[in-house]
């Protein structure tokens, strides 16, 4: 869980000051510190590793990230929020492991990783509504996975990840303005991919004359 002041971890609160400590802990000498850093960032790195499309390889691609990332401290810029960089090195990490698997893994799989523990409709709801719900949602993966990474991967920090702007742009390493720019890009591209068959032929009869 995160806070203004930083992340909850072990029934307290990690701030940026505390993570650069058990940073210079372990660079000192004392891996064992490492292991704060793990449990205060498991959970987001986590969601994000679903989110950018890891499904059941969500947990090897977390660990194998935590491995880069200790790996590389030597190059962490010191006070530095470690949030923002761990984010970075799933992402990058997701999107090697998905470019390599022989195929993606099944929408429905990725939602389910996603939602787990968090059901979106109560079992006593309407089965027609609980049935359009989950076409609904389906149709929304679905969407999110026609697109590019760098506008999957924005549109999940900005939505599913709830990140705002700053922190969108720390995690993926862009200016501000690109995040801006590729978010509208890519929400205005899960439109026309969620429109109806209806709407999207007459668009595709007006776009001839642009």
């Amino acid at each position: 869980m995160r806070t203004r002041e930083g992340t909850l971890e072990g029934g307290r609160i990690l701030t940026v000051a505390d993570e650069s400590a058990v940073i210079a802990r372990v660079r000192s000498g004392e891996r064992e510190a490492y292991a704060e850093l793990v449990r205060a960032h498991t959970g987001i790195a986590l969601r994000v590793a679903v989110a950018c499309g890891a499904g059941a390889d969500a947990e090897d691609v977390v660990q194998s990230a935590f491995i880069k990332a200790y790996l590389s401290l030597g190059s962490f810029k010191d006070g530095a929020p470690f949030r923002p960089w761990l984010i970075r090195i799933v992402a990058n990490e997701t999107r090697n492991t998905v470019r390599s698997a022989v195929r993606l893994r099944a929408v429905a799989g990725r939602e389910a990783a996603l939602l787990r523990g968090e059901p979106r409709i109560p079992d006593s709801a309407d089965p027609a509504v609980a049935a359009v719900e989950e076409e609904r949602s389906a149709e929304l993966w679905a969407a999110l996975d026609e697109l590019s990474d760098d506008h999957r991967d924005v549109v999940a920090c900005r939505y599913l990840l709830e990140m705002n702007e700053a922190e969108t742009a720390e995690a993926l390493g862009w200016p501000r303005g690109t995040v801006k720019s590729r978010l509208s890009r890519a929400l205005k591209l899960m439109g026309g991919l969620l429109a109806p068959a209806s709407e999207k032929s007459e668009r595709g009869g007006g776009e001839g004359h642009e």
